[in-house]
């Protein structure tokens, strides 16, 4: 059995971030702009600072793959591991002051093809956002391949980018070679498979030399049509996602997929989640208020802004959350899954 594990957000400096991940207890880097924070990371060696060191415990200071090696059927379970045996999922914050690049990731065939590449599927819950604050996602289903390329040529990109006003507790699903674009004024919670394979296909005519095009591997990987549709909601309100109520919590169903599934939960009273072993791992961010774990060997802190990865085979305990807390879990795919 592990117990449930806290690890230090590594801080990422880009040139869009802004200012409220540092409100939320994150680290800073002198003289840049901190942009994202990793929470649970599990990635190869090529990426720097791509790798997640347990926070306080008796595995204080131990990278998640280290952890991994040692305890792989505790930590893991029955959960489907990332192509190299890495743990299925990178955990992020991102907090953009203005808008990202238009950018698609690998699909599985490009993947395929290019070692060095690896899928990237993920979902954006926003966490905050500022009035008229906006999510790009996906090309217009009418849009074809040729129309497309003559309006990136034409600078007029943005007339065939679907996109959508949002609202904190809102889910954006992002499948690999969906072009996509996080809006500025936001901070979002986000959800991927292990990658940093990113291809930007435009970049709102900034035409930042630090910042290349890579149009040639976006063609390879982007999507059109129905193509762009795996099945799985693209953008689910919070005000309509599917809900249940129960002793004090509001569970909403935000996201699943082959990769993983993605929930809120909301406290509408002091109370608790008791939890233990499901044979599946599962990472739990506090996007607002404060909670509490407590468990046989010890606690863990867990106010607004930490993430915590509860294991596959887990100590038995309780999650304690005060009136106004909202979680977000995520859970881990699985063969099981497919049974369901």
């Amino acid at each position: 059995m592990l117990p449930p594990l806290r690890f230090t957000p590594i801080a990422k400096a880009r040139p869009w971030g802004a200012g409220r991940l540092q409100r939320l207890g994150k680290p800073t880097i002198s003289g840049a702009c901190v942009g994202e924070t990793w929470e649970v990371a599990d990635l190869p060696d090529s990426i720097v600072d791509g790798q997640s060191r347990v926070d306080g415990g008796r595995f204080d200071g131990l990278t998640l793959r280290a952890l991994r090696a040692a305890h792989a059927p505790a930590l893991l379970g029955v959960a489907t591991p990332a192509p190299d045996g890495a743990f299925p999922l990178l955990i992020k914050y991102l907090d953009a002051a203005d808008n990202l690049s238009l950018q698609v990731h690998p699909d599985a065939a490009y993947a395929a093809a290019h070692p060095d590449a690896h899928l990237k599927t993920e979902a954006w819950i926003i966490v905050a956002s500022e009035p008229g604050a906006r999510v790009y996602r996906g090309i217009n289903p009418t849009t074809t391949r040729e129309e497309f390329a003559d309006a990136l040529q034409r600078g007029r990109a943005l007339d065939h980018i679907v996109s959508y006003l949002v609202a904190p507790g809102d889910c954006v699903y992002l499948p690999s070679g969906v072009c996509h674009a996080l809006g500025g004024g936001i901070l979002a919670a986000e959800v991927q498979t292990p990658s940093d394979t990113t291809f930007r296909v435009w970049d709102w005519d900034r035409h930042d030399p630090r910042r290349p095009l890579h149009l040639e591997q976006a063609w390879q990987c982007m999507k059109f049509g129905s193509a762009q549709d795996d099945g799985v909601a693209g953008f689910v309100a919070a005000s309509t996602a599917p809900r249940r109520e129960a002793a004090g919590f509001i569970t909403r169903r935000l996201c699943r997929s082959g990769y993983f599934t993605i929930e809120s939960i909301e406290a509408t009273a002091d109370g608790s989640i008791p939890f233990e072993t499901t044979g599946v791992p599962e990472v739990w961010m506090t996007l607002a208020g404060d909670a509490r774990w407590t468990f046989e060997s010890g606690t863990v802190a867990a106010p607004s802004g930490v993430t915590v990865l509860r294991p596959a085979q887990v100590e038995r305990g309780r999650i304690d959350a005060s009136a106004g807390t909202v979680l977000l879990r995520t859970t881990c795919a699985s063969p099981l899954d497919r049974a369901m």
